[in-house]
């Protein structure tokens, strides 16, 4: 069964710059938005794999979102 996630993908420059929301460590760039779709599906399955080797499998059923000030 394919499970679908969904990639956010912003150019930068010369570079895209992508990750998959609702899976940390799955973020990539490229110079192509193919190459940096191909980066983010790898990146994608290597994290997948590696929570299922260490027994956290899935995606998160919850995410949270917050704003954290820095004061300089």
């Amino acid at each position: 069964m394919a499970k679908r996630f969904t990639a956010t993908i912003e150019k930068r420059g010369k570079w895209y710059v992508g990750y998959v929301e609702g899976v940390p460590g799955v973020n990539t760039q490229g110079r192509t938005l193919k190459e940096v779709s191909e980066n983010l599906k790898e990146a994608l399955a290597l994290v997948l794999e590696a929570r299922s080797d260490t027994g956290v499998e899935g995606t998160p059923t919850k995410v949270y979102k917050r704003t954290i000030v820095l004061e300089t």
